[in-house]
């Protein structure tokens, strides 16, 4: 039999042991996204921007054509990297960029966690791009999108064939956190949630103001 321990398992994110690549979240890639709509993209996009700055996650921004034809990146996040320098690329697939790859392998981290537009095309190249080379990946649904509903699930499953873990916004966010003893993120988690989090935030922002409920107590 197995002996249980009260340590995390090792597939588990923590801050220091991936880093997280948002890719073409920019206005003309938005416009004809169908699998999930625009409000809720970008406050998924809001939602893990916050969590990765907030969590000192080494993040790389990368856009592609920013200033002839794809247009700004979201300004939710930005917001989270203020000053931070967007990698603006000619290709489709993120790591065959030669200023990319020398940030990640920079950044040194083994795990690579990944959201953007659109799925099927620039998640799907570097998801199996970096698997192939032997990093683990994962990707955050629920903050990417694609021109239907069939693209974006039929990219999801090929990734995921291949090894990819999916996950979403909401669970990147609490999967850092992970015990809400740990004080000095606390209010930021909460903070993150209350603004991104849904119902799930409408919740906590109800237990905090009628009887001043504490996960960490």
């Amino acid at each position: 039999m197995p002996m249980a321990a009260p340590v995390p398992g090792k597939g588990l994110l923590d801050p220091r042991n991936h880093m997280l690549i948002l890719i073409d979240f920019q206005s003309q890639m938005s416009f004809a996204t169908k699998s999930i709509d625009a409000v809720t993209l970008r406050n998924n996009a809001a939602l893990v921007s916050e969590a990765a700055a907030g969590f000192s996650v080494p993040t790389i921004l990368t856009t592609v054509a920013e200033k002839s034809f794809s247009g700004p990146m979201f300004e939710e996040i930005t917001r989270a990297f203020p000053g931070q320098t967007l990698l603006d690329r000619t290709s489709m697939n993120t790591w065959e960029d030669v200023a990319v790859i020398e940030e990640v392998n920079r950044i040194g981290a083994p795990r690579v966690v990944l959201a953007g537009l659109w799925t099927s095309v620039c998640i799907v190249g570097p998801a199996l791009s970096a698997i192939d080379q032997g990093f683990e990946v994962y990707v955050i649904a629920d903050a990417c999108g694609d021109v239907s509903e069939e693209a974006h699930e039929r990219a999801m499953e090929r990734m995921i064939q291949a090894g990819a873990r999916p996950i979403t916004s909401l669970q990147y966010l609490l999967e850092l956190q992970r015990d809400w003893a740990r004080g000095e993120t606390y209010d930021m988690t909460t903070g993150i949630a209350k603004r991104f989090g849904g119902a799930y935030g409408l919740g906590i922002i109800y237990a905090k103001t009628m009887f001043g409920a504490s996960e960490g107590h």
